[in-house]
């Protein structure tokens, strides 16, 4: 799988895609991920990508040429058709399901936006999918392609030493409900035990406690995911 991050600031994605589980697929050939600084494709002398909105308003917005021509550029770098993806606190919630979808390309192209957004012309031109991490504003789209790149890549073959613990994860399976609560020695640590029935050696009653434990969580904490259409994709 190929991955390619175009923004502002590429040392900011790399240094932190560098290390844990996906340094490791990198290294071991999993996974390319190409941070290319957009800067690089601006025509302007002093390599500016961004301008006033017209119409006025606060901030600066980032210009289409650079945008645009450094997508067509860097698809061109590789004969793997790239799905496009536009972060955006405008796009649609990033999920589980989404992520999955995702993990199953073999190229995905990232846009992370800076300043005030984008020119509209960059949407209109590439008709990238739009996604957003959550219902708030970061000063840049870096760390939401580093949280992007970190969800779909620890999906792929070969790149979690244990693939059966992806199956019992939080949002896993049909039914997308919490993880359950996880416990390890000592038995009992100031005051709290262990439950009973995870060291009773009784592997159907593990399991069935484990189901309740994440519905019962899964109400509580996020009952969205109990509803019919509580996933979107």
């Amino acid at each position: 799988m190929r991955i390619d991050i175009l923004t502002l600031f590429p040392q900011q994605v790399d240094d932190f895609l560098r290390y844990s589980i996906i340094g490791r697929a990198r290294e071991k050939g999993l996974v390319e991920v190409v941070c290319t600084d957009i800067r690089d494709y601006s025509k302007d002398k002093h390599h500016k990508v961004d301008d006033r909105p017209f119409g006025g308003g606060p901030g600066m917005v980032l210009r289409p040429e650079p945008v645009v021509e450094a997508v067509e550029a860097v698809e061109a770098k590789d004969e793997r058709r790239a799905t496009r993806i536009l972060l955006t606190p405008k796009g649609r919630p990033l999920t589980q399901a989404k992520v999955r979808a995702l993990a199953g390309e073999e190229r995905l192209l990232i846009i992370a936006g800076h300043y005030e957004g984008f020119d509209e012309r960059i949407r209109l031109l590439l008709g990238p999918t739009e996604i957003s991490i959550g219902d708030f504003v970061l000063s840049g789209g870096e760390p939401a392609a580093a949280v992007l790149v970190d969800a779909v890549v620890r999906l792929r073959e070969g790149v979690l030493g244990d693939e059966e613990s992806l199956a019992e994860e939080s949002f896993a399976g049909d039914e997308s409900l919490l993880e359950y609560p996880q416990y390890t020695r000592p038995r009992i640590y100031r005051g709290l035990a262990v439950p009973e029935v995870l060291i009773s050696g009784d592997h159907a009653r593990v399991t069935a406690w484990r189901r309740d434990q994440a519905r019962e969580r899964t109400r509580i904490s996020r009952p969205d995911l109990l509803e019919p259409d509580g996933e979107n994709d």
